[in-house]
């Protein structure tokens, strides 16, 4: 199997772009510059380097701890031992060094990939982005190492800039496209998973974008307005989804702590005054009107808290009203918040399972409690809101999922005793 063994988790690799195009035509070669050449072409194939059999370790981290975060960019870490010295960007005779050029190779803003493969020797990407920066550490008269940092394609959005944009009322879907299509941001169309909003925003004057707006926060402003999920997935695709309500996505692992199904080694509960929301305020960018929706009976309990926003892309108070109400979250509940788990404790079906999880997919985390002489078990299907791996070569491969109320529905089936009772668990598809 290719890759790296990494101990009781499965092969994995770790690949940089060098830079160079390893089967591009080259004007003037009497080899690759050829015409009607089929082996040296005029795009060429990118060469990636692999690199993990120098790293010890990888670190990982992606979406947000709680669903009223944004989503920020994706990160990842790890750090090269610089055995022969290959990695040294002043080192010409480097396999990675651009003679053509007189660059190093391996320089920031090239592709970076973390792939592991399944057991069917199917690679899997988990994280797809760009170096953002090599920092180099020279030792005298030790082993040199360089520690990369990496983020993915969010990081290009938080420094791009978009000029002055007379913007139409349009479904939050569309308006993302239009601004991922704009000639100053030009977002490969091949790397966007954007499903349709459910929110119209709004396209008066008031609405107009203005020379020098952040792209990413843009972005995040009409996510705020869909109240949905805009993130990058694990194979480095830009991904939007509608508002977080009812779903028909049923949990993808099922994790248990009573030796069944899939184990953890650690579960975070929460049950804090700083869950409730009973007063929400939302105001459009075309009116002076701000919307709100309250909650008397929870303010007498917990006093008022107060969720604001005063800049909504919303095209309506109507719709700002409903923003309002749908931001209200009047009771504390307690609920599990992240789980921890390893793949070296897993069967080889389970360790596939899991480490492809992405945001947005559901799970469900069952654990025992003691009670009185005797033991309960509560269980919680939730979505993944974000993920941190560490995937060390020595100790394996380590991974925590932050976690979010979500509300799953079944599809009615005619004549079963539990999914054909019409009720509102049991919805058609």
């Amino acid at each position: 199997m290719p890759g790296v063994a990494v101990v009781g988790s499965g092969n994995y690799d770790l690949e940089i772009d060098t830079g160079f195009k390893q089967d591009a035509f080259l004007l003037d070669d009497a080899t690759a510059g050829v015409l009607n050449n089929s082996t040296y072409v005029l795009d060429g194939t990118t060469n990636y380097a692999s690199v993990l059999d120098g790293i010890n370790q990888v670190n990982v981290r992606r979406g947000r701890k709680d669903q009223g975060d944004q989503f920020s960019a994706g990160t990842m870490t790890f750090t090269m031992l610089d055995t022969s010295g290959i990695f040294n960007p002043f080192d010409e005779n480097s396999p990675y060094y651009d003679s053509t050029t007189a660059k190093p190779g391996l320089a920031p803003m090239r592709r970076v990939r973390l792939s592991r493969y399944n057991n069917s020797n199917v690679k899997q990407y988990l994280f797809v982005g760009y170096i953002v920066n090599y920092d180099y550490n020279f030792s005298l008269g030790g082993l040199d190492t360089v520690t990369v940092y990496c983020a993915d394609d969010f990081y290009l959005l938080a420094q791009t800039y978009l000029a002055e944009y007379n913007v139409s009322e349009e479904l939050s879907s569309v308006r993302l496209s239009a601004i991922l299509d704009r000639p100053e941001v030009d977002f490969p169309a091949a790397s966007r998973a954007i499903s349709t909003g459910t929110q119209t925003l709004g396209g008066d004057a008031a609405f107009t974008i203005p020379n020098g707006t952040n792209v990413l926060g843009y972005c995040s402003q009409i996510n705020e307005a869909e109240q949905g999920r805009l993130f990058m997935s694990r194979d480095g695709n830009l991904t939007f989804q509608p508002r977080i309500g009812t779903t028909l996505a049923a949990s993808v692992a099922d994790f248990h702590d009573d030796g069944t199904n899939i184990k953890y080694n650690g579960v975070g509960i929460t049950f804090e005054a700083d869950q409730v929301t009973n007063r929400a305020v939302v105001q459009h960018l075309g009116s002076n009107n701000p919307q709100v929706a309250e909650d008397t009976g929870s303010q007498a309990l917990y006093f008022i808290q107060t969720y604001s926003i005063t800049d909504s892309l919303l095209h309506s108070d109507t719709a700002a009203l409903e923003l309002a109400t749908y931001l209200l979250d009047p009771l504390p509940e307690p609920r599990y918040t992240s789980l921890n788990t390893q793949l070296n404790m897993l069967t080889t079906t389970q360790r596939d399972t899991i480490a492809i999880i992405d945001i947005g997919q559901t799970i469900t985390i069952e654990k025992t409690f003691a009670s009185g002489a005797g033991t309960a078990q509560l269980a919680q299907e939730l979505s993944v809101e974000g993920i941190e791996m560490t995937i060390n070569v020595n100790t394996g491969h380590a991974i925590t999922y932050f976690t979010a109320p979500t509300t799953i529905v079944y599809e009615l089936i005619l004549d079963d005793p539990t999914y054909g009772i019409i009720s509102a668990d049991n919805v058609l598809g």
